[in-house]
C-alpha cells in the first residue's frame, strides 16, 4: 500500500487542535529565534523519513531559538522547578510529512540540566545535550550563552545578545510560518513519530541581532550559512501542552 501526499495544512497563528490531555505541559519564556533562510535541497538529507523541508516562497528555514524552559511536568502533575527549569537552545529545520502535517525536526538541543538531557534521550530519542548555560537581562537586552559539556561535540557554543522592539500586531505570513508550529517530527527506533503541541497564540516583537558568535549550526550537521539571518524575533513566551505521540495516520491506496 502506499500513500498519496497531501497538501501541507494551512499556516495558522493558532493551534488546530486543543490537547486537553496533555503528556507533557511547560512553558517556554523569553525566547529569541534567528532563522536564515536556506535552499530545501542542502537540508533534506537531514529530516527524518517520511518528512521533507517544509517551504514558503520556495525557501525552507534553519532556526536558531534560544529560551528558558520553565517548569516541565507530566500529564496534569505540576511542573518541577528545579530540574524542570533550565536554559536551552535548540537548532531546528522546518518540515512537512506526507498527510500534511507541518512541525520542526530539532538537529539539537543544548540544556543546562543533565537529568532532563538523559531523559529525553533515552525517552523520546532527541538529540538533547549538557551544556553550560545563562540567559542574562539588561534593561530591554537579553544575552543567551552556551557552551557544549557532552556527548559533543564538547565546546560547541553559542552567545547570542538581542535587544527587544515594538510588539507585533500583525505578524507576516513569513512570521507565523517560523513561530506557530504544531508539532515536531523525529525518528523513534527508525519509525517516524510526530509530537502535537497546542499553545496560545505568540506575542512576538522585533529584536535587533547585537551578537550571534555561534558554531552549533555547524555543529549540527547543517550546511555553511549564507548571509546574515532574514528574521529575527523575541516572545516574552507561553505556556505550552504536548499530546501523545502518534504516527501519522495515513491514506492508502491499493
Amino acid at each position: 500500500m502506499s500513500v498519496i501526499p497531501l497538501p501541507p495544512e494551512p499556516i495558522a497563528a493558532d493551534a488546530p487542535v486543543a490537547i486537553t490531555s496533555p503528556l507533557l505541559t511547560q512553558s517556554w519564556l523569553d525566547l529569541a529565534f534567528i532563522h536564515w533562510a536556506a535552499d530545501p535541497e542542502d537540508v533534506a538529507g537531514l529530516l527524518p523519513p517520511g518528512t521533507v523541508p517544509d517551504t514558503l516562497d520556495g525557501a525552507t528555514y534553519v532556526g536558531l531559538v534560544a529560551f528558558r524552559m520553565h517548569r516541565v511536568g507530566w500529564f496534569r502533575l505540576p511542573g518541577l522547578p528545579y530540574l524542570g527549569t533550565f536554559p536551552e537552545t535548540n537548532v531546528r529545520l522546518y518540515s512537512v510529512d506526507e498527510h500534511g502535517r507541518r512541525g520542526v525536526v530539532f538537529r539539537s538541543l543544548d540544556a543546562s540540566r543533565l537529568v532532563p538531557v538523559v531523559m529525553a534521550r533515552v525517552g523520546f530519542r532527541l538529540p538533547y545535550l549538557w551544556s553550560r548555560m545563562a540567559i542574562r537581562a539588561d534593561g530591554d537586552t537579553l544575552t543567551y550563552t552556551s557552551s557544549r559539556r557532552w556527548p559533543g561535540p564538547r565546546g560547541a557554543h553559542s552567545r547570542i545578545t538581542v535587544r527587544i522592539g515594538e510588539r507585533l500586531t500583525e505578524p507576516t505570513e513569513l512570521e507565523h510560518f517560523l513561530t506557530a508550529r504544531w508539532g515536531m517530527h523525529n525518528a523513534f527506533f527508525s519509525r517516524q513519530m510526530y509530537l502535537p503541541n497546542a499553545h496560545p497564540r505568540w506575542p512576538l516583537h522585533r529584536a535587533d541581532l547585537i551578537e550571534c558568535d555561534e558554531d552549533m549550526v555547524a555543529a549540527a550537521g547543517v550546511p555553511e550559512l549564507v548571509g546574515d539571518p532574514v528574521s529575527v524575533l523575541y516572545s516574552p513566551g507561553v505556556p505550552v501542552r504536548f499530546g501523545r505521540p502518534a504516527r501519522p495516520a495515513g491514506v492508502p491506496t491499493p
